[in-house]
């Protein structure tokens, strides 16, 4: 007889309690795979971040605007102490730079209020099992910014990468974990980590999203978006195994906008 999965357990951030009443009814009444246990509550960015150290929940669903701060200086914070918590922006706010700000902050996802009770518990699963989502008129959002150049600290080119290095890297941006990359280049997942170490240090960028930022530029691809997604196991930096949050997106031409990808 297999085992239950363990609950996902949730920290709710919103000063709105009537919001926080209604994200619990939701959670409580939709239909899951996995129990979704509210373990806490918390109205303001302080609280945010003290229940975090204190409850070390799974994921925190996360307003941007809170009375005494930012939500996103909130998820620094947070991820900065917990680097493995997930964090979901739930917001009322789609302003361009905000969903950027996210993205660099670390949060797994950015998603607006008006999401369907049935797609804010998929979205719950997903970002739980790794992936990371965004709202589709988010993705082509932060596209935008990237192709305007947001994201590019680095003037860095991939002519200086090896062959073998180039494809580890288009297969990290199009949203592989280096589990996967490794299965698809016959590479064993350490020897994944290494090819991405020598990447980053070539690139002068220190995350994995920088990386895959540098080659959708450069490779200059087509304006189909969709949303890419990287595994959650690891640290990021010099493991390169994973990055802290929505990673990037990224742009190849295939697939449906928003379209969330294991």
């Amino acid at each position: 007889m297999t085992n239950p999965s363990p609950p996902i357990h949730i920290l709710l951030v919103d000063d709105s309690e009537l919001v926080r009443r209604g994200i619990k009814t939701v959670l409580s009444s939709e239909p899951s795979n996995r129990v979704l246990k509210i373990v806490g509550e918390a109205a303001t960015a302080a609280a945010a971040v003290a229940s975090a150290r204190q409850l070390r929940p799974d994921i925190i669903l996360l307003d941007i605007r809170l009375p005494d701060g930012s939500g996103l200086e909130a998820c620094r914070e947070i991820i900065q102490e917990r680097p493995e918590t997930k964090i979901i922006i739930l917001t009322s706010f789609s302003n361009d730079t905000y969903v950027y700000d996210a993205v660099i902050a670390g949060a797994r996802g950015y998603l607006m209020k008006e999401i369907d009770p049935a797609g804010l518990v998929q979205a719950l699963h997903d970002v739980a099992d790794g992936r990371s989502i965004l709202d589709p008129d988010a993705t082509a959002r932060v596209l935008r910014l990237l192709r305007d150049g947001g994201m590019t600290e680095t003037t860095s080119d991939l002519a200086s990468l090896s062959a073998q290095e180039r494809r580890v890297l288009a297969l990290v941006a199009e949203g592989l974990t280096n589990k996967q990359v490794g299965e698809q280049l016959k590479l064993s997942e350490n020897t994944v980590k290494n090819y991405l170490v020598s990447v980053f240090e070539k690139l002068q960028v220190k995350r994995r999203a920088q990386a895959a930022a540098v080659y959708v530029q450069q490779t200059k691809p087509t304006p189909n978006c969709m949303v890419f997604l990287f595994d959650s196991s690891g640290t990021e930096n010099a493991e390169a195994g994973s990055g802290m949050g929505v990673e990037l997106l990224v742009d190849f031409g295939v697939g449906d906008v928003g379209k969330v990808l294991g």
